[in-house]
């Protein structure tokens, strides 16, 4: 179980990304999370929303260079330990991790984790076995 989350290449200046942000708002894109990394000369803004095709559709008129990847949404409880015990599982099953973002479930007391992994089947599968499961697109709106 996957969730597709689009990454938009923006230039790395001053107003860049509240006009990428404006620009989805203009065109009725609700944003559930997103996350930046960046250089010195671009960024790469990595959002989830809740209506992906027409959100990577009016990026890509709109002039902007898109990419859509599937990632691993897990629902991650608010008490010590739960990052850590999704993190062992994955290292024990030798999943590498290339990056995660969390943000707030509308659900009182847990969150969501975002992981982009080297294969999301396996990832799921031992997730799966440890008991934690992940989530699908339509349980993040």
């Amino acid at each position: 179980m996957s969730v597709r989350q689009i990454s938009v290449f923006i230039e790395n200046k001053k107003g860049k990304l509240a006009e990428a942000s404006k620009y989805l708002a203009e065109h009725n894109v609700n944003l559930r999370a997103l996350s930046i990394a960046d250089t010195s000369e671009f960024g790469i803004l990595r959002i989830i929303c809740d209506d992906m095709e027409l959100a990577q559709s009016v990026l890509n008129e709109g002039g902007y260079v898109t990419t859509v990847t599937d990632v691993l949404a897990v629902k991650i409880y608010d008490k010590p330990g739960s990052l850590a015990e999704i993190l062992q599982v994955l290292s024990e099953a030798n999943i590498v991790i290339e990056y995660t973002y969390a943000f707030l479930s509308s659900k009182p007391d847990s969150a969501y984790i975002i992981l982009r992994v080297d294969d999301n089947q396996r990832a799921a599968a031992a997730l799966a076995s440890a008991g934690i499961k992940t989530a699908n697109q339509d349980e993040l709106f």
